[in-house]
């Protein structure tokens, strides 16, 4: 088989097999665990590493050789239609462990499935009935038509607006209803998501810089530098996805519509100047909750959800969150971090804990991170750690 070892054609080359070993260790501990997010993201690494072969293989001398060039034409290689909709039902299903493609979640891949059928009888129809270039276009590759191109960039952009806004819309949603935000919001995949969204619109840049002569002398080797950076940041992606922990998260089953009534609930300014309502109920489940957190020191828990706190308590997730927002103008996530610190404070000046280290107190109060353990002290006390060891010392 024709392959020319080159830099333009090596490069991709790797990142190409890693993101398709990557590609099957998903498929494989997705089949093994039942874990329907895994199951999503081997598809989308698997588009995603289809996606660069023309380039690969193009500096490799396919383009300018038969039968090589034949196959990438007759081949829909491209399904970039496919990587919007795949990204943002992976960010649905990792947020949410029972969420499962059926009913009009189909919608979304109708467009791909659409393209590769089409597309796949068009070449068949060429290669079998016509045995020519009839319905395929001999001097352009399908998968690169300037409509195909323009339509995808779209779809991906559209896509990344909704998977960016179901995941604001999560870190909200675990704020109310867990003691593990931090942990729980997986700051890479936001990183992830807006890397993309940069790389999605460079097509449009390159296609007006393609207006300049001296960017013209470029365009072959343009489309390639975008197609190393999109491996680079799948191959990124791909990476985290597989190698955090979201174990945490199978406790967190968000759908939009429960944060809706959470927030309707809450839905009480949370500034400490204001008088807290004293509605005798929630006034009796606050001191409840209190007492709950003195005795059995929950807090120290650090997978504690809000609804494992309501089940102890008699009561409601919901007015649980409205209780604790409404008497201690506070999320329960910062309520239970607020705890942990105070107990850090206090396990500071005990004998018991004086050959512990700082960190290692924190994690026996709750804390899952050096991270979360440094922004809720600060938020706290107004001092970082160690400033505030420095003071009492």
């Amino acid at each position: 088989m024709l392959f020319q070892f080159n830099f333009y054609s090596c490069l991709p080359l790797i990142f190409f097999v890693h993101i398709l070993v990557y590609s099957l260790l998903f498929f494989s501990r997705g089949f093994k665990q039942d874990n329907y997010a895994d199951k999503l993201m081997g598809s989308f690494l698997i588009v995603a590493a289809l996606l660069i072969i023309p380039f690969m293989v193009g500096f490799a001398g396919w383009y300018d050789n038969q039968p090589y060039r034949d196959i990438l034409f007759f081949t829909p290689l491209v399904h970039s239609l496919a990587i919007g909709p795949l990204l943002y039902l992976y960010v649905k299903a990792i947020f949410n462990s029972d969420f499962r493609i059926k009913g009009v979640n189909w919608l979304h891949l109708v467009p791909a499935l659409l393209y590769l059928t089409v597309n796949s009888f068009f070449s068949l129809l060429d290669l079998f009935f016509f045995e020519t270039y009839t319905l395929t276009n001999e001097s352009e590759d399908p998968d690169f038509a300037t409509w195909y191109t323009y339509l995808s960039i779209a779809s991906v952009l559209i896509y990344l607006f909704l998977a960016i806004k179901h995941y604001k819309q999560y870190k909200r949603f675990t704020a109310i209803t867990t003691s593990f935000a931090d942990q729980a919001s997986l700051k890479w995949l936001q990183t992830f998501l807006y890397a993309f969204g940069l790389l999605s619109i460079m097509p449009v840049i390159n296609a007006i810089m393609g207006n300049f002569e001296f960017f013209e002398k470029l365009r072959y080797f343009g489309p390639w530098n975008y197609y190393l950076a999109f491996a680079i940041v799948v191959y990124y992606i791909a990476i985290k996805a597989y190698h955090v922990s979201s174990s945490s998260l199978y406790k967190v089953k968000f759908e939009p519509q429960l944060l809706e009534v959470y927030e309707e609930a809450d839905d009480l300014p949370l500034a400490s100047n204001q008088e807290l309502t004293q509605d005798a109920k929630l006034v009796s489940i606050k001191n409840e909750l209190a007492a709950l957190m003195e005795n059995e020191l929950l807090f120290e828990r650090s997978d504690l959800t809000l609804a494992e706190v309501a089940k102890k308590l008699n009561t409601n997730a919901v007015i649980l969150s409205k209780a604790v927002n409404q008497q201690f103008a506070l999320n329960f996530n910062d309520y239970i971090n607020q705890y942990r610190v105070n107990a850090v404070i206090k396990r500071l000046t005990l004998p018991q804990f004086k050959n512990q280290t700082l960190l290692a107190i924190a994690f026996d109060a709750g804390f899952n991170s050096k991270a979360t353990f440094n922004r809720a002290f600060k938020k706290f006390t107004n001092k970082n750690p160690k400033e505030y060891l420095n003071n009492t010392n």
